[in-house]
């Protein structure tokens, strides 16, 4: 099988977590082939992947999420080792972007870091594209600062509101929000979290996902809304004037390289990179939490979101490799990417029974719809 990866935003150390064998670009894209080791145990008994005889060939194409393309690469070498001449291109332009190319019809599988919004279902329906919604791991949006930046180790929900929120527009100093943290401690009190200032008096430079990603949506979503709902506000997207991109990398960079940055990534990149950036604790009413498998696992850490993918229906009963990646992925061992080990991706997997209802869906929502309805 060749993998084809077209990341926006991998160095080459991202590479090689997301177990793609190949040289890096300079500007931090990927484009490689790899011929994958026998996959030797953990599908399922009815995945084409792995039956004796079947030989599968063809090509798929899977667009969508930054944060989950890691996860369906490292499923992809796998499912390789019985089917070589399946050619399957992956990248990662951002959810949002993923939508407008799945729900044209271009893509079999859209990678996700949030639900399919309202408007994009429209459009996939103005389109006949109809999709199966698979849920196939946790992750923890984590606030990061840069390694060195001592003087912050927790933030709650209040504060970042204040530090990134819609009125924090022009604060480029930590202590430009003092004020602010005190009235909107008049008003809430601790019930969001704890207060951590006074802020000190250094730059405030934030660098994070743009408006094309699911984790701005999800920052937004649990963060941003849970304080916006709180003070009765209709809109609350971030502040405008930082650093956004679609780009992990341009984040992870862009937080190293400020001694007292802010900003929000996904788990999985912040595990990655601890050598230049600091995950922070969060909280969001019930004390600082930090982001670790474990808590994000037991629901304790409060930026948690799940992860997906969307696979077209009318692609599934036309291209018959769809059918079985996607049975392999939700495999025993297409799963087992998913969690914390050398050559794991570091992501939360699902618990048991959330695996089993993924499963039962899948499996519900496929009668028929394999090549041509045979």
């Amino acid at each position: 099988m060749n993998i084809t990866s077209k990341r926006f935003g991998l160095t080459c150390a991202a590479v090689a977590f997301a177990l793609i064998a190949g040289a890096c670009s300079d500007d931090g894209s990927s484009e490689s082939t790899t011929t994958a080791a026998p996959a030797t145990s953990g599908a399922t008994e009815t995945t084409a992947a792995t039956t004796p005889g079947a030989e599968l060939s063809g090509s798929l194409f899977v667009s969508g999420s930054s944060t989950v393309e890691p996860i369906t690469t490292a499923v992809a070498k796998l499912f390789g080792a019985a089917n070589p001449k399946v050619a399957i291109q992956i990248e990662g332009p951002g959810t949002g972007d993923g939508f407008a190319k799945f729900c044209s019809g271009e893509t079999d599988i859209s990678d996700a870091s949030r639900p399919i919004k309202k408007a994009e279902a429209e459009d996939c329906a103005k389109n006949g594209i109809e999709f199966i919604e698979l849920k196939v791991a946790i992750d923890g949006l984590s606030v990061v600062t840069a390694k060195e930046n001592t003087a912050i180790e927790c933030l709650s929900f209040s504060d970042l509101w204040v530090l990134l929120g819609p009125d924090a527009l022009g604060r480029n100093n930590w202590k430009d929000a003092n004020a602010a943290a005190e009235e909107l401690k008049a008003k809430v009190g601790e019930d969001l979290g704890k207060f951590h200032n006074p802020y000190p008096d250094a730059p405030l430079t934030v660098t994070a996902p743009g408006e094309e990603s699911g984790t701005f949506d999800s920052f937004v979503e649990i963060v941003m809304g849970k304080v916006g709902k709180v003070l009765e506000l209709e809109e609350y997207d971030p502040r405008p004037d930082y650093t956004a991109s679609p780009n992990d990398n341009v984040i992870i960079e862009g937080i190293s390289a400020n001694p007292t940055s802010l900003g929000w990534v996904g788990f999985a990149f912040v595990e990655e990179s601890l050598d230049k950036i600091k995950p922070l604790q969060v909280d969001a009413g019930k004390g600082c939490v930090e982001p670790t498998p474990e808590t994000i696992a037991a629901g304790d850490y409060p930026i948690a979101r799940a992860l997906y993918i969307y696979v077209s229906t009318k692609k599934l009963a036309e291209n018959p490799a769809l059918g079985p990646f996607v049975d392999f992925f939700l495999s025993d061992e297409g799963v087992s990417v998913i969690g914390v080990g050398e050559g794991k991706v570091p992501y939360v997997p699902l618990a048991a029974a959330d695996l089993e209802a993924t499963r039962g869906v899948w499996t519900a929502k496929t009668v028929g719809t394999r090549d041509g309805g045979k």
